[in-house]
């Protein structure tokens, strides 16, 4: 298993959800308007932020390694992303489901996971490099959040995405995100 989590890890191609972008604001963020997705989900309760990432990514992985229905193994996409709600302990891990499975994916056999369509949304995007920790993620919320209310940007306060694009063997050129959705 380790060897194919490198392999799918190590790839430069993955796919990843359809968007256009609506507005860039310099350096600061971006408006992405994203098209309706399926995306494959599983909600870890009580834990840390960071032990919910890792019991929530290595369920879905099982779920692309073929722990679903039909036993098969779908390649790995990005990004990952994880819902943060205020105040919450609760954090949901979300893959996206690649394109030729988005009409009909194979149902997760393991009850902690599901599929759920994610409909088409106008979302406020930070990107930021290095290895991002939930204290950073955090941190580039809040900036994303405070140039937003400066701005007079309306957007879903209570809850942001993280949004994480490389595999830990990747050292370099990290890319991550935090997601607002727009109101």
């Amino acid at each position: 298993m380790i060897k194919s989590f490198k392999q799918t890890f190590l790839s430069l191609d993955l796919q990843s959800p359809r968007w256009n972008s609506a507005e860039t604001m310099a350096k600061d963020y971006e408006l992405r308007q994203y098209e309706t997705a399926k995306w494959v989900s599983t909600v870890i309760r009580g834990e840390t932020q960071k032990e919910a990432m890792r019991q929530g990514f290595w369920k879905l992985f099982h779920y692309v390694q073929g722990k679903n229905e039909k036993e098969m193994k779908i390649n790995m996409t990005v990004p990952v992303t994880c819902l943060i709600k205020s105040g919450c302990t609760d954090f949901k891990i979300s893959f996206f489901v690649p394109f030729e499975h988005q009409d009909s994916p194979p149902q997760p056999t393991d009850l902690d996971v599901f599929i759920e369509e994610r409909k088409a949304a106008a979302i406020f995007v930070r990107s930021f490099g290095g290895f991002a920790s939930p204290e950073k993620y955090a941190e580039e919320a809040e900036v994303l959040a405070r140039t937003l209310r400066n701005r007079g940007q309306p957007f879903h306060e209570d809850f942001f995405y993280t949004a994480g694009y490389d595999s830990p063997f990747k050292l370099f050129n990290r890319h991550n995100e935090v997601w607002y959705f727009k109101k």
